[in-house]
């Protein structure tokens, strides 16, 4: 059975050695720290967001943590894969990224009401190196699963950030468009909201649709 995986806010004084004096509390719990952020770092205060999997007591590595000099408190929440699970990231053209949108945020509303926890980010942009960015740092975002390129024409740069990101397990959906990004992506898709809805099926654990079974990739 796997390890808890527990959300954990530390509220501390802002000074250097924050972060590594609750990593080493967290580390003597055996506790394996799945995410991390720091949400405040001002001299009053130092706010950290922990996503940690856990094998033991919960509550020693709360006492453990406030017994620290620097804590002020600790508060134990749910975590954000339990809240906003997997992400959908859509950037590209505003128009086409407004109607993947509809078509994505339709399809997580009906497996969220199943129990599936899928959220969807968006992003409009212009430009090939500010999209080839754009692409490489969804590698990066917590819980993201899946990038859908909304636009008329990419390629480029654009387009070996495409084949980056999917080396490292990210699912890229592409419009169909001019350019060479479409040779790249895992799928293609001509209508914008199918593709949201597309990217949202092959996702959701609650669908039964998986890319790797289709017998095409355009669509």
């Amino acid at each position: 059975m796997p390890n808890e995986t527990i959300g954990l806010v530390v509220y501390a004084v802002g000074k250097t050695g924050v972060l590594h004096q609750l990593t080493g509390v967290i580390a003597r719990h055996e506790g394996d720290i799945a995410s991390v952020e720091i949400l405040d770092n001002r001299p009053d205060e130092a706010r950290t967001y922990f996503e940690i999997e856990l094998p033991g007591s919960v509550e020693a590595l709360l006492d453990d943590l406030r017994n620290l000099p620097i804590v002020r408190s600790v508060e134990q929440v749910k975590s954000l894969q339990k809240i906003y699970g997997k992400r959908i990231i859509i950037t590209g053209g505003g128009a086409q990224v407004g109607q993947v949108a509809i078509g994505a945020v339709s399809e997580a509303d009906r497996h969220n009401i199943r129990g599936e926890h899928i959220s969807v980010d968006t992003i409009p942009l212009v430009g090939e190196q500010k999209l080839a960015d754009a692409v490489r740092a969804v590698a990066r975002l917590p819980r993201a699963k899946a990038l859908v390129l909304a636009g008329s024409l990419m390629g480029g740069d654009i387009e070996c950030a495409v084949r980056e990101v999917r080396q490292q397990g990210l699912l890229v959906i592409s419009l169909n468009m001019a350019g060479s990004v479409p040779e790249a992506a895992d799928l293609v898709v001509t209508d914008p909201v199918q593709a949201g809805v597309m990217a949202v099926m092959a996702v959701a654990d609650t669908a039964k649709f998986s890319i790797d079974r289709l017998k095409r990739r355009i669509f």
